[in-house]
């Protein structure tokens, strides 16, 4: 059976602060809700293919972080909280309700900072994806990847080698891209890098239901760090995903989609099942 194909388009969108987002959308607005997906510090290219997949479902939504891909970064503009803020009023700006906020690493982060500011109930629920942003109760912390090597940083982020990518190859042009990427991820994530000490005590203010997906092959946030920011969260859930490392959505996007779609099922929106 073929896979059926999805049409994306991309426009700028302008935020009352007069600050503009470049944001790509997947399948059609029909009932204002949506699904949001932020991408990490690997680029908007991340979540192309979950947003393609789930667009046959819901409209989709997937914003450039400013300073990532080429895009501006207005001056002042510089934390994970500025970004929670501009897409919460990219909410408000598109009108959305029920609203599925999907992150990746940083994404997830900026994730659980919009929920914890979401004083409209635009959010519905949350789904992490192998999510940084806090100091863990326990041991496995976030390898800070400043201190990676580039050539060992596909090996430690994919568990198939065919999923990694060849820095080596890489044309001067993606070198630029992913070195002003990296500058932007750095700015964004402030002095602690990986986390915000104090966000893991404030989770517990997060009301709307939320799933932990994570690769338990990642070599740069084990396990244990997902399992603690799912116990973090107020019935958070945890599904560990095997054969995937930081990026579960990309190696494993059908056992991916197959936990979102139970989370949907059994806890989002349970008269459905």
């Amino acid at each position: 059976m073929s896979t059926p194909t999805t049409t994306s388009t991309s426009r700028l969108i302008t935020l009352p602060t007069g600050m503009s987002v470049t944001v790509q959308e997947f399948g059609v607005n029909s009932d204002g809700s949506a699904v949001l997906y932020l991408h990490g510090g690997a680029g908007p290219r991340t979540m192309a293919g979950i947003a393609t997949a789930l667009a046959q479902h819901a409209y989709g939504i997937a914003p450039t972080h400013p300073g990532f891909d080429g895009t501006p970064r207005p001056d002042g503009f510089d934390t994970v909280a500025d970004l929670a803020e501009a897409y919460l009023d990219l909410l408000d700006e598109l009108d959305l309700t029920g609203v599925m906020v999907m992150g990746s690493s940083l994404g997830g982060w900026i994730a659980a900072e919009m929920a914890l500011r979401d004083t409209r109930g635009r959010i519905g629920c949350l789904v992490l994806l192998n999510t940084v942003g806090i100091r863990a109760t326990g041991e496995e912390q976030v390898l800070d990847v400043r201190t990676v090597a580039p050539g060992d940083l596909g090996a430690l982020s994919f568990a198939n080698d065919a999923f990694r990518p060849d820095f080596a190859s890489f044309t001067e042009e993606q070198r630029a891209v992913m070195v002003a990427n990296q500058q932007a991820l750095a700015t964004y994530a402030g002095p602690a890098f990986t986390h915000d000490p104090k966000l893991r005590r404030r989770l517990h203010r997060i009301t709307v239901p939320a799933l932990v997906v994570w690769g338990e092959q990642d070599g740069l946030a084990p396990t244990g760090y997902g399992r603690d920011w799912a116990e973090a969260l107020p019935g958070g859930r945890f599904v560990p995903v095997a054969g995937a490392g930081h990026f579960p959505h990309i190696e494993q996007l059908g056992t991916t989609l197959g936990a979102v779609g139970e989370f949907v099922d059994a806890v989002v929106k349970p008269s459905r099942a």
